[in-house]
């Protein structure tokens, strides 16, 4: 099986099996790749609708040249945490940030999302989201009002009077209730038209009947988040030992 990166031409390959419809495994049976490469290819590079190969490529040399770079994010750049391998957060951050684009959120706010989510602390200034994603610090207020508008992120200062951008542990539970609260806008619309349309009648029947799923979708979503929302602050079960004294579950020996 050959290993190293992608060359073009595989590239190109993935391009039209995906505009034929073959599933990812097939893609990368063809190409003798692991399918997770594939996957991962796709998802960093616009999904399997917006994938190309000229891009794709270009995307992944400018990666690896910032890789290769370290020094180019300036002062912001300091060592990684808890001995993380950098290079590794480096793409992880990279397919998160394309699994948001995925999602729907606007590139530079995907960005600006994936990096303050990656923190361990949840929260940097101004200057150091446009240290660190390389851009400039309008883009960075522009990408923090919309997140703040959709409720994911939020503002404050710190003891140095800067402005900070947060990441709240219950930050998915209220962008959860916005969107449950934005299906319901919906569904009182749809209800409007069903008296304006006439009830029994073809359009009406169409609008009273995506009123009643979503009403339906709606509620349920708002239940199951006030539900579930005690997750969100559940601490994880520390290793169980096992019986050398070890933790138990990381299939590594010690001497």
């Amino acid at each position: 099986m050959p290993g190293g990166r992608l060359t073009p031409q595989e590239r190109q390959q993935i391009a039209l099996g995906l505009a034929d419809g073959l599933a990812y495994a097939e893609i990368a049976r063809r190409l003798d790749r692991p399918t997770s490469t594939v996957t991962r290819e796709v998802m960093r590079n616009g999904g399997p609708t917006g994938y190309r190969a000229d891009l794709a490529h270009h995307a992944t040399e400018h990666r690896a040249r910032r890789r290769r770079q370290p020094t180019a994010r300036g002062p912001a750049a300091v060592p990684p945490a808890h001995g993380r391998d950098a290079a590794a957060v480096a793409a992880y951050e990279e397919t998160l940030t394309s699994v948001f684009i995925q999602s729907g959120m606007p590139r530079m706010m995907s960005r600006v999302t994936a990096c303050l989510y990656i923190t361990d602390t949840g929260s940097l200034t101004a200057a150091e989201l446009a240290a660190r994603l390389q851009v400039s610090p309008a883009s960075i207020s522009k990408a923090v009002t919309f997140l703040e508008s959709q409720g994911m992120v939020r503002r404050e200062r710190d003891e140095r009077r800067r402005e900070r951008y947060l990441i709240d542990d219950d930050v998915w539970y209220q962008a959860t209730l916005a969107s449950a609260r934005a299906l319901a806008r919906v569904v009182e619309t749809s209800r409007q038209g069903v008296g304006v349309l006439g009830s029994g009648t073809p359009a009406g029947n169409r609008l009273e009947n995506i009123a009643r799923f979503l009403a339906f979708v709606s509620e349920t979503t708002l239940r199951a988040a006030e539900q579930a929302r005690a997750v969100l602050y559940t601490q994880p079960s520390p290793p169980v030992p096992d019986a050398s004294g070890g933790s138990g579950g990381d299939g590594e020996s010690r001497d």
